[in-house]
């Protein structure tokens, strides 16, 4: 440590750092543009320029190391006058539309000419103009001559993004800020740029010419999609949410947010909102009051018990629902009886169940993961399904660790990535295995009787080899790894590879209570009626079901299994904030309330619980889920729902639990199976991946939405005959969907990828298994 001066301020300050990081320990404010504490410093605005004792001109105090003893002037004679100097010329061109610009009134050059600016400009020469570009459907930058050109928007994109998408071209006032020959800027972390830029050069398309900044109220919320759970700003105007913006954790998601949690509040305003209870009757749909809706729900439910069984009603959620609506889900459902009750939706192995040591999580803070220096990332389609956890392990990987990837497709991570074993979905396991083996070589261990006769690749070696280097490893499994048919021994093998390595073990969660269903009881073994999981309510239809959020045609690891349980079902209750297909099956549409019009919690993947309250009033005759199921839970005389508020549900459920990736009773086996025929390898794209966000407008328009296509590699494209382009009709479970075809050789041999939850292949069957591609 050393001392600074600051202003007459003595500041203990580390070596090493800048004079505008010992400003900030001081409580002094410099004023600055282009420096930003997550971003590498260019000193390019000038802005903060300082007196420094003993400096013959005025320092940028961003750029401007400390040194012991150093004695630093920001409101002195000299320091004044340049920052005025600097405001000046920063002036000469900018446009004097104030008064029309989306930032005003949270504009950093608004407020800092207030201060350092003039009253009139000396300048007479015409304003330069800058042509507005074309980077989107997100990002406006209709006003780009309002850039200062500070870079902030670049800097993100090479250093936080991965991805350098938007550059500065030409010099002086020629100077330019535009994307490379006119491509469009699509980064799933793209919109963290509005939040940087310090003027309205870029702004949010979406939200564009809806409100002025003092019009808005905020309330802080908690993203609903990933498993990261983001903090989230929620703006608000006349009880309607118009934007969305990121509240700073450094624990959880820094000062960033994903494109997913800003923009996805517009499907909160789409047409397809389901506001006033509807029961179909004669096959038409008549809107009723909540009491008739309800008591018919309970009279159908009490009377199927009585026929059938309460065994014959199962229930359904999406991890993306609250803490409270799915506790009281699983007690409402074994208050009367029955223990079909899941939101593991997309899980296809069901084996470790009961086995399981506790919740399934990271295995560490989320913060940690910045500081481990070794990865082994298995099945994880890791950019689009956790762009922030992506950011931060790429963050690592800048820092010198080393990313090993297993997986079915060599996506771009936009970092290096030391090894990477790309094969088929039936491999995996056996891949993972290898790893295993080669760790115990490498390590001098026994080697484990189960992998004993594996023989092990170059790839896997080499994996291995990487590991036994590091100190602080981490081994991750992602989404596609969890939704494996063998989900269960690629978790056994990971965990033996983690133990040797002396790793921490970890899945990275699906959704945002992916930890929170757990701890809520919304499974069917554990709790006090034990009962059937999401496969099997589903392999074996139930008569009646209770869907929580759910679209069965595009949330579940089965569409087919899925639409074929719902037609055959004598009651389908869906409690959604929209309507969906299920207008074709279901009896019942009850309107609940999405994350902004409810109060709850979300259990992020390191287990932080994490609460919220509602930012508008629900829409219509909405009502929030969890009052919908408190009243149904006294209609069905079920005791003990008398709960006045979401904070008596939660603290009932609890929010702390045993968390624990450890299975126990389990035993390792040999799955290596080569089914004939090309394998499907599935993931959820981005914007498909919950029933909110297929309802943004914005992101439904950008190339991450694009319908899905038929992906194989180039030479089983040629075995089959067909070009890049080709219509070809894709065929799983007996039906047929027409795709187009695309190579991509980041895919192994053998396999075609088909995307999930997407109306164009909605009606296909397992997301993992054989598929038949043919020239249409």
């Amino acid at each position: 440590m050393i001392n600074i001066e600051i202003d007459g301020k003595l500041v203990e300050t580390q070596r090493g750092s800048t004079v505008m990081d010992a400003a900030h320990k001081a409580g002094v404010y410099i004023p600055h543009f282009c420096y930003h504490k997550k971003l590498s410093i260019s000193a390019n605005c000038r802005m903060c320029l300082v007196e420094v004792e003993k400096a013959p001109k005025p320092l940028p105090a961003c750029a401007t190391p400390a040194a012991d003893g150093m004695k630093v002037h920001t409101h002195s004679e000299m320091a004044v006058k340049a920052q005025k100097g600097v405001m000046e010329f920063l002036l000469i061109n900018h446009p004097l539309d104030c008064p029309i610009c989306d930032q005003g009134g949270e504009c950093q050059l608004q407020d800092i000419a207030m201060g350092y600016g003039g009253n009139a400009s000396r300048y007479t020469e015409e304003k330069r103009v800058v042509e507005p570009k074309q980077i989107g459907e997100l990002i406006s930058t209709n006003e780009m001559s309002r850039c200062i050109q500070c870079t902030r928007c670049v800097r993100f994109g090479q250093e936080i993004a991965g991805l350098m998408e938007l550059g500065m071209a030409n010099r002086s006032e020629h100077a330019q800020i535009m994307s490379f020959v006119n491509s469009s800027v699509d980064s799933e972390l793209s919109g963290n740029m509005i939040d940087l830029c310090p003027v309205g050069a870029l702004t949010s398309k979406p939200f564009r010419y809806t409100a002025r900044s003092w019009e808005l109220s905020r309330r802080k919320s908690v993203s609903p999609h990933d498993s990261l759970g983001a903090n989230l700003a929620v703006h608000t105007k006349d009880n309607k949410v118009v934007r969305v913006v990121a509240a700073e954790n450094e624990e959880v998601n820094e000062c960033w947010i994903s494109d997913k949690d800003r923009f996805s509040y517009e499907g909160l305003n789409s047409a397809e909102r389901l506001t006033r209870p509807m029961i179909k009757q004669g096959g038409q749909w008549i809107e009723v009051e909540w009491a008739a809706a309800l008591e018919y729900v309970a009279n159908g439910v009490n009377q199927l018990r009585r026929s059938a069984g309460s065994e014959q009603i199962a229930a359904l959620a999406t991890p993306n629902s609250t803490l409270e609506e799915l506790y009281l889900l699983q007690k409402l459902m074994r208050g009367i009886g029955s223990g079909n009750v899941d939101f593991r939706l997309r899980q296809s192995d069901f084996s470790a169940d009961g086995k399981q040591a506790g919740a399934p999580w990271l295995g560490m803070p989320v913060a940690e993961l910045n500081t481990r220096d070794r990865f082994l990332i298995v099945g994880s389609f890791l950019r689009k399904d956790h762009p922030l956890l992506a950011q931060r392990i790429r963050q690592a990987v800048k820092q010198g660790a080393q990313a090993n990837v297993v997986h079915a497709s060599d996506d771009d991570l936009l970092m290096s990535v030391a090894n990477k074993a790309i094969v088929a979905p039936a491999d995996l396991p056996g891949l993972i295995a290898q790893v295993l083996k080669a760790l115990s070589i490498e390590k001098q261990v026994a080697v484990p009787a189960e992998v004993a006769d594996v023989t092990v690749g170059a790839e896997a070696a080499a994996i291995a080899a990487s590991l036994a280097s590091g100190k602080q490893a981490a081994v991750l499994l992602g989404n596609f790894a969890q939704q494996h048919p063998e989900a269960a021994q690629i978790a056994l093998l990971a965990e033996q590879i983690a133990a040797l390595a002396g790793a921490k073990f970890g899945y990275l969660g699906a959704a945002a209570n992916s930890v929170g269903g757990y701890l809520a009881g919304t499974v069917p073994f554990g709790g006090s009626v034990q009962g059937m999981n999401a496969a099997e309510m589903l392999a074996k239809p139930r008569k009646a079901y209770l869907l929580l959020n759910v679209e069965p045609e595009l949330d579940m690891a089965n569409a087919q299994t899925a639409m074929s349980a719902m037609n055959s079902a004598d009651m389908v209750v869906c409690l959604s904030a929209f309507k969906h297909a299920g207008m074709d099956y279901a009896d019942v549409m009850l309107p609940i309330a999405p994350f902004t019009e409810t109060s709850g919690t979300f259990i992020n993947t390191e287990g932080r619980a994490q609460s919220f309250k509602g930012a508008v009033k629900p829409l219509g005759d909405a009502r929030p889920a969890w009052k919908v199921l408190r009243v149904l839970g006294n209609l069905l005389d079920v005791p003990g729902f008398e709960f006045d508020t979401s904070e008596a549900v939660r603290d009932e459920a609890g929010v702390v639990g045993n968390l624990n990736n450890h299975i126990e009773g389990l035993a390792m086996r040999n799955v290596a199976v080569t089914p004939a025929g090309l394998q499907r390898v599935t993931d959820v794209p981005i914007y498909a991946a919950d029933a909110l966000v297929r309802r943004a407008t914005a992101l439904q328009k950008t190339h991450d939405a694009a319908t899905p296509v038929a992906m194989l590699h180039s030479s089983e494209l040629q075995k089959l005959g067909l070009n890049s382009g080709d219509a070809v009709r894709v065929t799983q479970g007996g039906v047929s969907v027409l795709l187009t075809a695309a190579a991509n050789d980041g895919l192994a041999l053998g396999t075609v990828r088909v995307a999930a939850g997407h109306p164009a292949t909605a009606s296909l069957g397992a997301m993992f298994g054989t598929i038949i591609v043919e020239r249409a």
